[in-house]
Formats: structure tokens, sequence, C-alpha cells
């Protein structure tokens, strides 16, 4: 497990990160949310040596972050920095033997993961041949190639199309599930959404929120419920405690206010059920965006 333990840093007078703390756990996908200058890859930076903090401390399983350590780390920065003129596969399999890899087997996973990420046919190639997705998919290759104990990657998902982004999903859950804690940002919600178990959301260089996705949900999201009827749902809006969301004729989503909503959601499906039909009545949860804006 990495920890981020309180750390802090600062640019001449300006506070980047102030008391920033933690954690990336085994198997699980945790999303790094913040806006621009938040401090997400300074904080990136810190955990991989790349900068210093200037307080606080970061530790893997219990143990300081030392340079063997780091070693068996996999980033993927945001800038690219691969080489356009080097072959693909060539350049994916020296990453490895950078990472300590012998060459067979460096060439082997290079092979493999081109072909998990369906770059295969491409792996002769040049890289400035390829289009900017699919040097993103190679990007991702070069993070991943050494096998590393942790993963660290600023933005993956940038410039990729719906299919390349369901292609770099499935390989990173598949990481995942064995067992690497994997940390990653991204300014993509609703992919963050889909991806991650455990949220750490910046705000101004602090930590605004962290925690389980369902548990973020819980503690930041308004109830909302939706219902759906055979008649028009315009009635909801006289309804003392209830605050219609949206409502297009038969369908409105609405929430609840005050300390009674118990209660309250059961009178109004009551008051729809003496009108008609009702087809559907579920509480709708937050999404990830409703929790971002909440938070910070």
């Amino acid at each position: 497990m990495l920890t981020v333990s309180t750390i802090s840093r600062s640019f001449g007078e300006h506070r980047v990160l102030d008391d920033v703390s933690f954690e990336v756990k085994p198997g699980r996908m945790t999303g790094f949310l913040g806006a621009n200058g938040s401090g997400k890859t300074t904080t990136m930076r810190i955990i991989l040596g790349v900068l210093a903090a200037n307080g606080g401390t970061v530790t893997w399983h219990g143990k300081p972050v030392t340079q063997p350590v780091r070693q068996r780390f996999g980033y993927m920065p945001e800038e690219r920095g691969l080489y356009p003129k080097m072959k693909v596969g060539e350049q994916i399999a020296w990453f490895g033997q950078l990472h300590g890899l012998p060459a067979e087997r460096a060439k082997s996973n290079a092979e493999h993961l081109l072909e998990q990420l369906e770059l295969g046919e491409r792996a002769g190639d040049k890289l400035e041949d390829l289009s900017l997705g699919n040097q993103q998919r190679a990007q991702v290759a070069a993070a991943l190639v050494h096998d590393p104990a942790l993963l660290i990657l600023d933005e993956p998902f940038s410039g990729l199309d719906p299919i390349a982004v369901d292609t770099v999903l499935r390989v990173l859950r598949e990481r995942a599930a064995s067992g690497v804690p994997v940390l990653f940002s991204s300014h993509q919600l609703a992919l963050v959404e889909r991806l991650c178990d455990d949220l750490v959301i910046l705000s101004g260089g602090r930590i605004a929120a962290s925690g389980g996705r369902e548990e973020l949900r819980t503690r930041y999201g308004t109830v909302r419920y939706e219902l759906v009827v055979d008649s028009d749902t315009g009635w909801l809006r006289d309804v003392p405690g209830v605050r219609v969301v949206s409502m297009d004729g038969p369908r409105a989503v609405f929430e609840l206010a005050g300390d009674n909503g118990a209660r309250t959601d059961q009178q109004v499906l009551r008051a729809a059920l003496e009108r008609g039909e009702v087809r559907g009545f579920t509480p709708v949860a937050p999404s990830l965006e409703e929790i971002f804006k909440e938070a910070i």
C-alpha cells in the first residue's frame, strides 16, 4: 500500500500542497481528482521522487520510498515521453530493460502488452506514424511493461476514442485485479466513475474529500428519487418537502427537504398511486460530478 502523509510543497511564496494525506490500496483503482492547478501532478511527482516535499512522508508498505522501490513503480506522465523516431515495440521493450528486466522478458512483455492494447500490428512502426490515440496507448504500455508493483497514471485517457478507452480500461482493471494499487488522474469524470473504487479530491492544494466511491456518495450526495407514472407529474411541485430537480411529462426526479425524508418519500409514492399507475419509483445515486462539485 502507498501512503502519503501530510506532504506539503511550495514554489516560492505559493503553497501548492498543504498537509495532503491519502492511501492507495492494493487491488483498488483510486481516482485522483481536482481542477487545474489543484496539485495533482505535483503530488504524483513527489511520490515518484521527481520533486521533493517540503514536509511529510511517502511510504510503501510502511517503509520509506527509496530509489530501488521507485524502480518498481510504473508512471505515465500527462505529457508524452516516448521517442517519435523509434519503433514502438523496440522502445516499449527498452523501457522494460531500463526498469531492470532481462532483454528477452522485456521483449516478451512488450509484445504481450501491445497485443492487449490492440497495437500488435503497429509494433514495427515509428511512434510518429501512429495517431495521437495510438501514441497514448503506447504510453500506457511503457508504464506497464516491467510489471510494476504500483501504477501512477496522469490523464491516461486523454485523446482516446471510446473503443480505445474500453481497451485501456480492460488492461488497467486486469492489473488492479492482480493486486496492483492504481492511482490515476482524469478530467473525464464519467470515466473515473466507471473505473475507480476510491476517490481523492484535491482543492487548492488540500484534500477536499477522500474515501470509497459509495462512501462519498452517501456523505456528499443528496438523495434523489425518480418517479415514472402514466400521467403528468406536475403535481409534485405542490407537495411540501419536495424539490423537483427535473421533470419531463410522466417522469420526474426530485429531492426531499428536511429530516423526514423516509416519511415523505412514502407520501409521494402514495400520492402518485392515488393518481394512477406508477411505473417506477427508485432512488437515484448522485453522480461523481455532483460529488466533486459538492466537495470543492
